[in-house]
């Protein structure tokens, strides 16, 4: 048994709106999910090996969520946001970096023998600047930190890791690396190929949240298909013995009439076996002490 862990970031249960992309709009994956409504007014669901529900991030602190406080906090089980007094992002504070290098969900699977994979890859030029600046993301520098390595273009090419973008796409025509192109559907196959090798995998999506920012719905649809499909191939063609959960950091783009995030739960999606274990989470600070219980 396995857990996939896909981080989304910048997805919060929003209202029935215009503004709101999922409702503007049908996504297989989310629909199937959250039972059709992924909207604040939707019922929880609670099925076997089926749970969505809305959990809170905004962690008792004023202010809007932000990435650093709550993908530490997502992925060490700490309430970084209360460790420091305020919400704080994009990239960890100094005074939460500790956190994601010495207790994250990382750490947690090593120290019960379990094998611990980061499916995103990231091209030269990102390892360029950020060993310059010394300034990694939370999940870079969670990854590092457990002593795990980051995977770069030789692992895309052997179709051991992912890009941001899914699609591989970006790197080609922005960067110029020599990689083909492949659908979502080829994308979500090469991740569900790595899970058996593995107890615990995480893939983050962050191209949600820059849309959210753009406040633009033709840029939020263009970067929620490939996801749907790429989260619709991983649904239907998963081992049943595997658990899926997916969710988020903070809201965002499901409220493009302001710019900043916004204070709304974000969902938690579990689908496989052992999604009864996540029936009581109320914070994206309890989902790491579940998975690693359940790995």
């Amino acid at each position: 048994m396995s857990v996939l862990f896909i981080f989304i970031d910048g997805i919060g249960i929003g209202e029935r709106s215009d503004k709101n992309p999922f409702h503007l709009k049908s996504y297989e994956s989310f629909n199937w999910m959250s039972d059709q409504d992924m909207f604040i007014d939707h019922d929880p669901v609670f099925k076997e090996k089926h749970l969505f529900k809305g959990i809170d991030a905004n962690l008792g602190v004023k202010g809007l969520p932000q990435s650093g406080t709550g993908q530490t906090t997502l992925f060490t089980g700490v309430n970084a946001s209360q460790e420091i007094g305020k919400h704080f992002g994009p990239f960890p504070h100094s005074g939460i970096k500790h956190l994601l290098k010495e207790v994250s969900i990382f750490h947690a699977a090593k120290e019960q023998n379990k094998k611990p994979y980061f499916v995103n890859a990231y091209p030269p030029i990102f390892f360029e600047h950020a060993k310059k600046r010394n300034r990694w993301s939370c999940t870079t520098l969670m990854t590092r930190s457990a002593e795990l390595s980051l995977n770069s273009t030789e692992e895309v090419l052997k179709e051991e890791a992912l890009t941001a973008e899914i699609v591989q796409n970006a790197w080609r025509e922005k960067l110029g690396i020599d990689i083909p192109k492949i659908t979502a559907k080829e994308a979500g196959r090469r991740l569900l190929n790595l899970v058996p090798d593995h107890d615990l995998l995480l893939y983050e999506y962050y191209l949600t949240d820059k849309a959210g920012h753009n406040q633009n719905a033709e840029d939020a649809d263009r970067v929620l298909q490939p996801l749907d499909e790429f989260l619709l191939t991983i649904l239907k063609e998963k081992r049943s013995e595997d658990t899926l959960v997916i969710s988020s950091d903070h809201g965002n783009l499901e409220d493009l009439s302001t710019k900043t995030h916004t204070r709304n739960e974000v969902p938690l999606f579990v689908i496989g076996p052992e999604a009864s274990a996540f029936s009581e989470a109320e914070s994206i600070m309890d989902l790491k002490g579940i998975i690693s219980d359940i790995i």
